[in-house]
């Protein structure tokens, strides 16, 4: 295969995209880019700087005034804002929330993109997010689409948020990945869907090995 390709993973909230993105890298020796990453750290700092997310013309100011870095170490990505490693503070429940409400304003996508686009310009990299196959990186050399029952997407967040030490409730944890999968959906700029030629992949009754092991085939196959 291409030693310096563009891999690029789309899905729902909940579908293990980044789990899978990461082992997919790491077997490879790819560097690894989480797109979600960088709108919950811009979402870190709206709420951390008091800005509405409601709030637009702020909104595209600050991101407009911000340096995001994603920096691969060790085998993990390390997301850096401002020159502060924010890593360990942009996983919260709210933060994912504040990052979909992101993820509906054109000028906070543009931005974002561009940094996306210039992460990966050498290629030898694997892309997750939800419009990465279809607007991010429509001419990416490997494209799936991984997903999974509602109900299994809504028991694997919740699992995660409970091991981070989060109270949450599954039936909170559904109702909120419904939530997000009909924004995602539904909103003006960029919505998730299916890229025509991409791979799609259901992953509910699949482990993150099986998983991972037909995505190498495909790319050795392909």
């Amino acid at each position: 295969m291409n030693k310096r390709a563009v891999i690029a993973i789309d899905g729902p909230a909940g579908a293990g995209k980044s789990s899978i993105a990461k082992i997919v890298s790491r077997k490879l020796g790819y560097d690894y880019i989480d797109t979600g990453a960088m709108y919950r750290a811009i979402s870190w700092k709206a709420f951390r700087e008091k800005i509405d997310l409601k709030a637009k013309q702020e909104v595209v100011n600050m991101v407009r005034n911000t340096r995001i870095e994603l920096k691969n170490r060790t085998g993990t990505v390390r997301v850096y804002l401002d020159g502060k490693d924010v890593t360990n503070r942009i996983r919260s429940k709210r933060l994912t929330e504040g990052a979909s409400i992101l993820g509906t304003i054109p000028q906070v996508r543009e931005q974002l993109v561009k940094i996306q686009r210039r992460l990966a310009s050498s290629g030898g990299i694997v892309v997750e997010g939800r419009d990465i196959g279809t607007v991010v990186f429509p001419e990416a050399d490997y494209k799936f689409y991984l997903d999974a029952s509602i109900k299994e997407r809504a028991l694997r967040r919740y699992r995660e948020l409970k091991a981070k030490g989060e109270e949450v409730e599954l039936a909170e944890v559904e109702k909120a990945i419904r939530s997000r999968d009909r924004r995602d959906r539904t909103r003006g700029v960029a919505p998730l869907k299916i890229a025509p030629d991409a791979v799609v992949i259901d992953s509910t009754d699949m482990s993150k090995k099986e998983v991972v092991d037909f995505i190498l085939k495909r790319i050795e196959k392909k």
